[in-house]
């Protein structure tokens, strides 16, 4: 599949700190999502041959804003097929990641992929946000809902704990200026055309909500 090299070249000119194991680990969840497109639907179709730009790259659109300590914890809300939480676990190895979505089959998806590529920093589990009692350092979703709505179901979710950067980091796209007045939160807006070249980044952001 010519395309995984070009994951490999496309992660390796953004990310230079990447090791070679990392890399592959990429390389490989670009075929175990083809793969696993085949049987579940986790991935629109017809974005499958773009999932280095559009899905993994994006995912690690959060990584360009804020690196997250070793050790902390980082609950991924609404996953879906395991974005950005997965990336972000080959990115991140010494952080713990814990997937949720109400949709167990991706669930399913989510859990094997993480075992494929051998990730003991990831768990992942069938839940809903609101149902979930660990604390996590940091959240991460991938526009679920508008803030507004999502943010009251993770806004008891977090420890109390002196990290800096502490927050919500929501990955968005379009004009979010209206979106974020409606949620009466204090947020900061980052482009992610200022980290990445291609075009689908025009409009993409990375919504930054500190904790209160």
């Amino acid at each position: 599949m010519p395309h995984n090299t070009a994951i490999h070249t496309l992660l390796s000119g953004y990310f230079p700190e990447l090791t070679e194991d990392q890399l592959r680990k990429f390389e490989q969840m670009g075929d175990l999502y083809q793969e696993w497109n085949q049987k579940i639907n986790v991935i629109s179709r017809k974005d499958m041959d773009q999932i280095g730009v559009h899905h993994i790259l994006h995912s690690l659109g959060i990584a360009k804003v804020v690196a997250f300590p070793q050790h902390s914890a980082v609950l991924d809300v609404g996953t879906g097929g395991g974005l950005p939480g997965l990336p972000l676990a080959v990115l991140f190895p010494e952080v713990k990641f814990h997937l949720i979505d109400s949709i167990g089959k991706k669930i399913h998806v989510v859990q094997e992929i993480a075992r494929e590529l051998h990730l003991p920093n990831v768990t992942a589990t069938q839940v809903r946000a609101e149902q979930v009692r660990e604390k996590f350092d940091f959240v991460v979703s991938r526009a679920v809902t508008r803030l507004a709505n999502f943010y009251p179901w993770i806004a008891n979710s977090f420890k109390r704990s002196d990290l800096s950067n502490k927050g919500l980091y929501y990955l968005k796209g379009g004009d979010l200026a209206e979106e974020i007045a409606e949620s009466g939160l204090i947020a900061e807006v980052y482009d992610l055309k200022n980290y990445f070249n291609e075009e689908f980044f025009d409009t993409k952001k990375v919504v930054y909500v500190p904790l209160k």
